[in-house]
Parts: structure tokens; C-alpha cells; sequence
């Protein structure tokens, strides 16, 4: 009998950097593993590694090692909290890293993929951009977390990142998260000109997954180093970051039928990849 599969993978990805990607996928994890659901942060921006800066702590052994020095991936694993939020480090200014080939890629899934069978969540906190690791990485995932903010060109490169996941990799299930906004209003007013330019260009229904609010309690949690979550718990982005994980709650439980039919991390094959939800 075949095993079936109950983890979720989401890619957390952005069109341009600067838009606070990395800070909503420490949180995000965060607030995942206070709700019970045992999660793992993959480090995925693979040679700009800073998930270990935002929590203030130097591993022994990143993902590189895995590949390199034939460290078993559980040794690699950091646990964050007692709920069970672990992350899978990364190295930081290792250009090898940035471009993966495919054979390589392939064979640090193989050598991961029993470790992400542990957890409820998978979050990959990929790099920003269009790099072909991060398209590679990002088509992977069962789903796409797209964060953007109300600035023009976080929405464009939103836009050129979304086109490229969808016509040369073949994904077209993403959900979008406007970060520091001031208002419900122009948080739907941000994701509406997107959904509008990605259903009349590329003919796909992009998805609304929530708002964090601009908040400065956010950059005070990046200096002490410490999830936003847990340091200020009842402020307006933490709360934002906790619906969001709730609605993730809601989708995993929806769809635990195709989760369980599907791999963690699927690895494509050429240019036409699929994901398990297409839309």
C-alpha cells in the first residue's frame, strides 16, 4: 500500500527584495507551530542565508553541509521553540549555492525529503527575484505564498515573477500576502491590480491570503531578535501573521485529500511541471 503524504510545502517567495518575505516566514512558522502544527523552516535563499540572523543564533551546519560533507539533515535541524518550529539552515555568501543544477538539486531533495515528512508545514523562504533555483524551487511547492507591498515596483516584479512561475514552469495556484500596508483598503486595492493583470494576461485566478499592517513593533522585534509573535504577540502585524496562519489551517485541513496524494517537494521535469492544485 502506497504511503500517503500530510505535509504542506509553500513556497514564500517575492518579485524584488526589501518587502519583508523572510520576516513573514519566520512568523508565519511561528504562529503555524503555536497552533499545533509541528513546522519547518527551509532556509532557501541558499548562498544569502539571514533566517538564522533574524533569530540571533550561528549553526553548526547549514544545508550545504548536507550536500558536501554528507551531514545527515537531522543534524542540521535547529529547533526554535518547545511547539515545534524547527529551521533548515542555510549558508550565507556561498555563490555555489545560488545556481543549483538539477542533478544537484535533486539530490539534496532525496537526502531531505524523509526529514520534511516529520512536520504538518513545509515553508521554503526562497530568495527574491527570478533566479532559476528560486523558479526551480518555487515550482516544487505544493503551494505559492507571493509577498508584495503597495509600492509600484513590488507590484511589477510581482507580476514578472508570476509570469514566469506560470508560463515556463506551468504553476498557476499563488496566494498573495500585501505586507506593510495602512489599511484593508489599500491592501485590496494592491492585490486587485494584480489579480487584474494576471487574469487578463495569463488567464489565471491569483488568490487573496491576507494583510500584515505596518507596524513598528516589526522592526523592533528584527533588533532584538526575536519572532514578531513572540515578542509582541498582541501587535497589529502579529495579529494579521496569526489569521493568516489560521486560514493556512483552514486550506491544509480542505485539502488534505490532494496533500495526501501528492509529494512534499515534487521535482519538475522540464518546463512543464505541475503542481497539485492548478486552478
Amino acid at each position: 500500500m502506497t504511503a500517503t503524504n500530510s505535509t504542506m510545502s509553500i513556497a514564500i517567495v517575492s518579485g524584488k527584495g526589501g518587502v519583508g518575505k523572510t520576516n513573514i516566514s519566520l512568523n508565519l512558522g511561528y504562529a503555524l507551530s503555536q497552533l499545533g502544527h509541528p513546522t519547518l523552516i527551509m532556509d532557501a535563499d541558499l548562498g544569502l542565508a539571514n533566517l538564522d540572523v533574524l533569530l540571533g543564533i550561528s549553526p553548526e551546519y547549514n544545508i550545504q553541509d548536507v550536500i558536501t560533507k554528507d551531514v545527515a539533515p537531522r543534524d542540521v535541524v535547529v529547533a526554535i521553540n518547545q511547539q515545534g518550529l524547527d529551521l533548515l539552515p542555510a549558508a550565507s555568501g556561498i555563490a555555489d549555492l545560488v545556481d543549483l543544477d538539477e542533478d544537484v538539486q535533486s539530490l539534496l531533495l532525496t537526502r531531505l525529503k524523509p526529514l520534511f515528512h516529520a512536520y504538518d508545514y513545509l515553508l521554503l523562504d526562497l530568495g527574491a527575484g527570478i533566479n532559476p533555483t528560486v523558479l526551480s524551487f518555487a515550482a516544487m511547492a505544493q503551494e505559492r505564498l507571493v509577498v508584495l507591498t503597495p509600492e509600484p515596483t513590488s507590484l511589477t516584479d510581482s507580476y514578472a515573477l508570476i509570469k514566469i512561475l506560470t508560463t515556463e514552469h506551468g504553476v498557476k495556484n499563488f496566494q498573495v500576502i500585501v505586507n506593510m500596508t495602512d489599511s484593508t483598503q489599500e491592501a485590496r486595492q494592491t492585490f486587485d491590480r494584480l489579480f487584474a493583470a494576471c487574469h487578463h494576461f495569463l488567464g489565471i485566478k491569483i488568490q487573496y491570503l491576507g494583510l500584515v499592517r505596518h507596524d513598528k513593533a516589526v522592526t523592533e522585534s528584527v533588533r532584538k531578535q526575536e519572532p514578531l509573535v513572540k515578542w509582541a504577540h498582541r501587535s497589529p502585524a502579529a495579529l494579521n501573521i496569526k489569521t493568516i496562519a489560521e486560514s493556512l489551517h483552514k486550506q491544509r485541513s480542505l485539502l488534505a485529500h490532494l496533500i495526501a496524494k501528492s509529494s512534499v517537494l515534487r521535482v519538475p521535469y522540464g518546463a512543464h511541471a505541475r503542481s497539485y492544485s492548478q486552478k
